[in-house]
């Protein structure tokens, strides 16, 4: 069959999924590797895939239509999200190193995030997060995975990005996550700590820091505090922030329902992340909602919840998006821990209701690195190809 050989601009092609046995540079579509792809392949488009992984629950997850908050207003990713930032007091080195971030990857220059996030050594314990796949001891693998699938940067600790960071820090963004939960206390503690210096980051050349506030916690004054006051040198420094945005409290839990990940406790964790200059937050996907009114504390009433979402988990995640300044400040969520068999499609979900609310990516470790190598990068792939399908639209 004759070769097809596409336009960068053609709305026809940018849909379109290029064979798996082909390595996914970031031109992928574009590149010498399009000339030799035959029509047919080119045919096969990434909606059908993807409907087809989510199988029966297609039409519930694709085709909604949010009527609470509606998409008019917000500020949906685009290949200018970095000018987000144009206004605001973020130096011209800060903005330099969100557009090193969100240009990279098969997902540059899209305003979408795949990042792969492996710092589950510390917070779950190394034996616990790698015997399921022992190359992963090694952090130069955490490195060779994201550059492999293609993510936009690699997140993980001081000891592991520091080792190869004369390698790898000008091949693949660095985050550098600067706190943890150390998790040997006995009993376990729940309290994020500093590892390092945002300095220290800086010099071994990240393009943005990481770290975790648990709010409600009897910590989380400390770590607002202390994480703000990191945040304003990494931006000093010229470095980007992340924050992740976890909810902790044993009173979040009652005997009928966890509420760390409901909609609107996730959403004011969203709302302070954005308040101390975090400019991505990344938040696990909301599955319930109603935390405030069911344990009853904080401000709430019933028309708030009437008036801001559904049950529907777009419609759960968007207000999550809303609180992150109407999507002005990106939001990724975390791709949960390893389900076997069942990770593609939740993956894929998660993906699909994440960007159909109006966010900015998904940030996934576990599911991809708890598996053979080319089973980890088909994963990571199977999320880019969500956010790189146009049909897959902003509910």
């Amino acid at each position: 069959m004759k070769n097809f050989i596409p336009s960068r601009n053609d709305p026809q092609i940018l849909p379109l999924r290029v064979n798996r046995n082909f390595k996914r540079p970031t031109d992928i579509y574009f590149g010498s590797l399009i000339k030799t792809a035959n029509l047919k392949i080119l045919k096969m488009k990434i909606i059908d895939e993807i409907a087809k992984t989510l199988g029966d629950d297609a039409s519930y997850y694709l085709e909604h239509k949010s009527k609470k908050i509606t998409k008019e207003r917000l500020e949906i990713p685009n290949p200018g999200t970095v000018d987000n930032f144009i206004s605001s007091d973020r130096n011209p080195k800060v903005l330099r190193s969100l557009a090193q971030l969100y240009n990279h990857g098969n997902l540059g220059g899209t305003g979408y995030l795949n990042i792969l996030p492996i710092d589950q050594g510390i917070e779950h314990s190394a034996s616990f997060s790698f015997y399921k796949n022992q190359d992963y001891f090694d952090p130069e693998n955490i490195i060779k995975l994201a550059m492999e699938a293609g993510c936009n940067g690699v997140a993980s600790t001081f000891g592991a990005l520091g080792l190869y960071a004369k390698k790898y820090a000008h091949k693949i963004p660095f985050v550098v996550k600067i706190n943890h939960n150390e998790l040997m206390t006995y009993p376990n503690k729940y309290d994020q700590i500093l590892f390092g210096t945002v300095r220290e980051a800086w010099n071994m050349g990240a393009v943005a820091v990481g770290a975790t506030i648990y709010f409600g916690s009897k910590e989380s004054n400390r770590q607002i505090q202390e994480i703000a006051a990191a945040f304003e040198e990494a931006h000093q420094l010229g470095m980007a922030t992340i924050l992740w945005c976890y909810t902790r409290n044993n009173d979040f839990k009652t005997k009928k329902e966890d509420f760390h990940s409901a909609a609107d406790l996730t959403g004011q964790a969203n709302h302070i992340g954005v308040t101390i200059k975090a400019d991505v937050i990344k938040q696990k996907l909301p599955e319930t909602n109603f935390g405030f009114k069911k344990i009853d504390f904080a401000k709430h009433d019933d028309d708030m919840y009437k008036s801001l979402t559904t049950d529907h988990p777009i419609d759960l995640c968007r207000l999550q998006v809303a609180n992150c300044y109407m999507g002005k400040i990106g939001l990724i969520n975390s791709g949960g821990g390893s389900k076997g068999e069942a990770d593609v499609k939740e993956a894929v979900r998660t993906a699909v209701v994440n960007k159909r609310a109006g966010g900015s990516g998904l940030i996934m470790g576990r599911k991809a690195f708890q598996r053979p190598l080319k089973e980890g990068i088909n994963i990571l792939q199977s999320v880019q190809d969500v956010y790189l399908e146009p049909l897959v639209t902003i509910s």
